[in-house]
């Protein structure tokens, strides 16, 4: 919101004088450009964004400082990366905080803190049976994603159904029935809109998990016990009274 509302103070200070009929072209030109570059979304209001940052990407508010998106090659990568990881992210923090506020039916008995959940034993397997089916499935998941990032397009098609396909045309985004159900984003705005939505929350959802990792190590809880003691002594259960110095 406030850089919002610089770009248009900005923008309401320079645009009478470029209309001077007065001011040397090459003023007005440098001004305009100054406009244009201040009027896309930047997270330091005012600044230049980095050349390889034009604001295309979902997300994107010129933030590079140390310009490790100058490769083409790797910055492709890098918003892949950042992409899945956001998805997990908002999965995971889902995941830590929903057994405390919910409750799972299908396992037996009260739910352990999600940092004791590998060691639970009243799933419907063992630990270590879970664990192969899950790096079976995984592996196939990344492998078909991987090949769609060396080769867009490759692996739209159900290997076992060649009529059920996914529609998306950029990579990170399959859409079709399986991941997009509710057909949302049919205009090209909408998409515009709802991706930069996702990779926000994700960016925050992974600022949680690590303050749910770091209170975990702290106070031995979840994000829920700790927000409800909070909430219960907000003046002395805060990040002040329990914070103290890693130990290696």
């Amino acid at each position: 919101m406030f850089a919002t509302f610089a770009d248009r103070a900005l923008m309401s200070r320079l645009k009478p004088r470029c209309a001077n009929a007065n001011t040397p072209r090459r003023t007005q030109r440098a001004r305009v450009v100054r406009v244009a570059a201040v009027a896309r979304p930047n997270f330091f209001p005012g600044s230049t964004p980095p050349k390889h940052l034009d604001g295309t990407m979902p997300g994107d508010y010129g933030f590079d400082p140390l310009g490790l998106g100058e490769d083409k090659a790797a910055l492709e990568w890098y918003q892949q990366a950042e992409l899945m990881h956001a998805r997990w992210a908002m999965l995971g923090v889902a995941g830590m905080a929903a057994p405390e506020i919910f409750g799972n039916p299908f396992v037996d008995g009260p739910l352990p803190n999600w940092a004791e959940a590998p060691f639970f034993d009243g799933y419907v397997a063992d630990a270590n049976t879970l664990f192969v089916v899950q790096m079976f499935l995984m592996n196939w998941a990344e492998v078909r994603r991987w090949q769609d990032m060396k080769n867009p397009g490759s692996v739209h098609a159900d290997p076992y159904d060649e009529s059920r396909r996914c529609t998306g045309t950029d990579v990170g985004y399959p859409g079709g029935g399986l991941f997009n159900p509710m057909g949302m984003a049919k205009s090209a705005e909408e998409q515009k809109t709802l991706r930069a939505k996702e990779i926000a929350n994700g960016r925050l959802a992974m600022v949680a998990a690590m303050g749910c990792f770091i209170q975990h190590d702290v106070t031995g809880t979840g994000p829920v016990a700790n927000l409800k003691a909070h909430l219960a002594d907000p003046s002395h259960v805060t990040v002040f009274q329990n914070f103290h110095p890693f130990s290696f």
